[in-house]
């Protein structure tokens, strides 16, 4: 396996770069030039894009097989989006009631390894989980970060926007649900979430990771609690927050902003070397108890 790599071991210019590249802000070649001047040549800098690409193999937190739970791939319609999407779901294993739910969105890129295993890390902690595959349209996830960002891209996003809402739907009427239902997302996945506390008044929770805020206006109609979590040195979305925070505490919202000191965008994700292991940790744990608090 690839020796795992941090968010230490590259200059945080270096970081910026690849942050504007993963989300489409610059292109490759515009990354490379300016990886170039920071490392010292083309070569460097193909080399530091190499060892910035995830490693799937490390987002194993939850066996597949692991005894806690049951998975499987599931269908389900999505009439005012693409028709027919397809997610990943694991329920507790055993389980003799029905349980609360998670809905699990994606970051820019698809149904990866990484956002499955978070599912079964749901599952494992005695919730009914759900990650859906916004690429279902599109043939489903590539088997690469990088394809799936560019089939992604294709995608329109108010019709993606339905279908995170059919799956909302699909899980919340589950005959394993209790109907109580979170959500969770990453990156683009964390703006899908603020964007269902607006459009879903059910929604029994929200908790954003790194994501856009919903627009200023939508704010009075989320009812959601909502646990924002992001990272300190991730200057692109923290931007966006301030205004976010400042409507959210006008209109009398519930929400708590956790900002993890050190930490870059996508820190909880365990596939590359901007995972901080701690701020993880801590990150999940407050998250497993938010959705206990107000699903359970």
């Amino acid at each position: 396996m690839t020796e795992r790599k941090k968010a230490s071991d590259f200059p945080q210019e270096i970081l910026k770069l690849f942050d504007g590249y993963v989300h489409g802000h610059i292109e490759r070649r515009d990354f490379l030039e300016g990886a170039a001047r920071v490392v010292g040549g083309g070569a460097a800098a193909l080399a530091v894009l190499d060892a910035l690409q995830p490693t799937y193999a490390w987002a194993q937190q939850v066996a597949v097989d692991d005894a806690r739970i049951r998975q499987e791939y599931v269908t389900y319609p999505s009439p005012d989006g693409s028709g027919t999407m397809r997610g990943y779901m694991a329920v507790p294993a055993g389980a003799t009631e029905s349980k609360p739910c998670v809905l699990v969105i994606h970051e820019n890129r698809g149904l990866n390894p990484y956002i499955e295993d978070v599912v079964r890390r749901f599952a494992a902690a005695d919730f009914v989980a759900l990650g859906p595959d916004a690429l279902t349209p599109l043939g489903g996830y590539p088997g690469n970060d990088d394809e799936g960002r560019t089939l992604q891209s294709q995608l329109d996003r108010e019709v993606m926007m339905q279908d995170w809402m059919a799956a909302f739907r699909f899980l919340r009427d589950h005959e394993a649900t209790t109907g109580r239902i979170g959500a969770v997302g990453f990156c683009y996945g964390g703006g899908v979430v603020n964007e269902l506390a607006v459009r879903m008044p059910d929604l029994g929770a929200g908790v954003p990771f790194y994501g856009s805020p919903a627009a200023l206006e939508d704010v009075p109609r989320i009812q959601a609690p909502l646990m924002i979590n992001l990272g300190g040195l991730d200057e692109r979305i923290n931007a966006q927050y301030p205004a976010y925070e400042e409507a959210l505490r006008a209109h009398g919202k519930v929400f708590t902003v956790h900002i993890y000191e050190g930490a870059n965008h996508g820190f909880h994700n365990d596939t590359t070397p901007r995972y901080d292991v701690e701020a993880a940790a801590l990150a999940q744990r407050r998250t497993l108890e938010f959705f206990e608090r107000h699903l359970r």
